[in-house]
């Protein structure tokens, strides 16, 4: 009697799949389980972490060591039965993971790679990534589901469980010029959004030279990718979206049932872009066609459908095609994905130094000012200032030149930053656009102790843009741009599979001396005074003049 019991459970299984109803998650993902270690602890690690020196503002630093204190707080192991494989950071926001706050999360933790779960923490998102190559943007932290209202538990065509006002509406997506996708999606609309896996799996790639990982990740990669373009790709060519991109922006209403997104058809351009990159690496060339013609086919679609020319600006579209007569910071994902022409990409750029719309005291905006949903004390995605946003309109300046408008943006939130941590001892999900305030959503201050994605501006921002120290692991090269006369630089910088110190004294009778300690060479640039220094560096003290 025992051994046929043993036998129908054995078999339950097999005849689970055999009905259709079995799907093995994660299978383009190699790694499948999880290998037992210590969590990183703050007290034992602290000491090891990057470790600024900056003179000119205490209050900087100050505010970097609380961010990574909060981060600490929300390092985890995967729970027993959940199916993680790796330790990870979470979202600081609820019991869930959430895919892009965990994707912008890893760019700040990649400082501290080798120390802290970072990159590694998206694992958890590609081992749960279902056969159609969908992957759920928020998944259940301790049992490892995907979060139950974005399954398409009703096996229908695409439709959003909240509808496009963020309600529980059950509102189906209309495909014009298309035939409906086959099978029916894993998933639901709101669960499909914001594709940043690849940027940030490059984002990572520039501090450690991982490229094994990168081989890793490719096949996860490149499934969900086209899953996406099968499932939300409308008819125009351009991508469907709802609430959850933005959850309470005042163009969502405008995009009810299929109305395509200027962000997601851009983070697709995006999407495509870093997987060519990422192909060449390891001589995919079978793929390369795919990503050549998806990246020319729908940037052309979005300069021809989304950008208008009376106002020189791009809009989402609605389910007719008709440009949305909203403005938000979506248009910006255009200048990260390289979408538009110079041109363009000027007048574009020119609205961020208008203080009528998103030239705010605390730039960027979500929605611009000049905008009837417009909220001035945040209103969440009305208004707010967000540090995934702020970083995106940083990196795509910085794809056409604006470096000099990219770090003053990236200081002025980190002093936005910074400063309300001065009077509240804490750091925040979002600010007020105007105000030195945390954000408010229906006069209640957000989320406090948020890091979270906004320890994007205490870590990332203040060493990249303050001390300027700005890593490239491919070339073996770190640019340093030095824009204080007193002491500055860092010690304990991770790099490459090595970490360094670099430190540049106060100013002396109009000389500069600067000192790299190193592991193993490597390349050194140094911008100073409008002058550009290039050193090989070699192992141990290194010691230069700067005129």
């Amino acid at each position: 009697m025992l051994k046929r019991y043993l036998l129908i459970i054995l078999l339950i299984p097999f005849f689970v799949y055999s009905q259709g109803n079995y799907e093995m998650k994660g299978k383009y993902f190699s790694k499948k389980k999880y290998e037992e270690k210590s969590l990183p602890e703050w007290s034992k690690v602290k000491d090891k972490l990057p470790f600024p020196i900056y003179d000119e503002n205490e209050l900087f630093v100050k505010c970097y060591w609380k961010a990574w204190e909060l981060a600490f707080k929300n390092f985890y192991e995967p729970c027993n039965g959940s199916g993680f494989v790796s330790q990870f950071i979470d979202a600081a926001f609820n019991q869930n993971i959430f895919l892009w706050d965990t994707g912008f999360m890893t760019m700040f933790c990649n400082f501290a790679y080798g120390l802290v779960p970072g990159i590694e923490s998206l694992d958890n998102f590609y081992c749960k990534q279902h056969e159609t190559g969908e992957i759920c943007r928020e998944i259940d932290r301790k049992t490892g589901e995907d979060f139950k209202e974005w399954v398409n538990r009703e096996n229908k065509p695409l439709f959003s469980r909240w509808g496009w006002d963020g309600q529980f509406k059950n509102e189906p997506v209309k495909y014009i010029g298309r035939d409906l996708p086959s099978p029916n999606p894993k998933l639901t609309l709101d669960a499909l959004n914001n594709p940043i896996l690849a940027w940030a799996e490059l984002e990572s790639y520039k501090i450690t030279g991982n490229k094994e990982r990168l081989r890793l990740v490719y096949k996860p990669l490149k499934m969900y990718y086209l899953a996406l373009k099968k499932y939300l790709m409308q008819g125009n060519g351009l991508f469907v979206t709802d609430w959850a991109s933005m959850d309470n922006s005042p163009r969502n209403k405008y995009l009810k049932n299929g109305g395509t997104g200027i962000d997601i058809s851009s983070e697709m351009v995006l999407f495509a872009e870093n997987l060519l990159e990422i192909a060449k690496l390891h001589n995919y060339k079978s793929d390369y066609k795919i990503y050549l013609n998806d990246i020319k086919s729908i940037s052309k679609q979005i300069n021809l459908l989304c950008w208008d020319e009376e106002s020189k600006f791009y809009y989402d579209l609605n389910l007719e095609g008709k440009r949305v007569p909203v403005k938000t910071i979506a248009a910006y994902w255009t200048l990260l994905a390289k979408v538009p022409d110079k041109n363009r990409a000027n007048f574009l750029i020119s609205y961020l130094n208008d203080s009528s719309k998103f030239g705010t005291n605390n730039p960027v905006p979500t929605c611009s000012k000049d905008e009837e949903g417009y909220d001035s004390t945040g209103g969440y995605w009305r208004g707010a200032i967000w540090a995934p946003t702020n970083t995106m309109v940083i990196r795509g300046l910085e794809k056409y030149g604006y470096d000099d408008l990219a770090r003053e943006i990236a200081i002025k939130h980190l002093t936005l930053v910074a400063k309300v941590f001065e009077n509240t001892g804490t750091i925040w999900e979002n600010y007020e656009p105007e105000n030195i305030a945390p954000g408010k959503i229906n006069g209640k201050n957000v989320k406090s102790d948020f890091v979270g994605w906004s320890g994007l501006a205490p870590i990332l921002y203040f060493i990249e843009y303050v001390l300027g120290i700005k890593a490239n692991a491919p070339k073996n090269e770190i640019l340093w741009e030095i824009n204080s006369s007193q002491k500055i630089g860092c010690k304990n910088f991770r790099f490459n599979n090595q970490v360094l110190d670099l430190l540049c004294d106060s100013e002396y009778k109009g000389k500069r001396l600067i000192s790299v300690n190193a592991q193993s060479p490597l390349k050194l640039k140094v911008k100073y005074n409008k002058k550009l220094y290039e050193f090989s560096i070699n192992k141990g003290t290194n010691i230069y003049q700067l005129d």
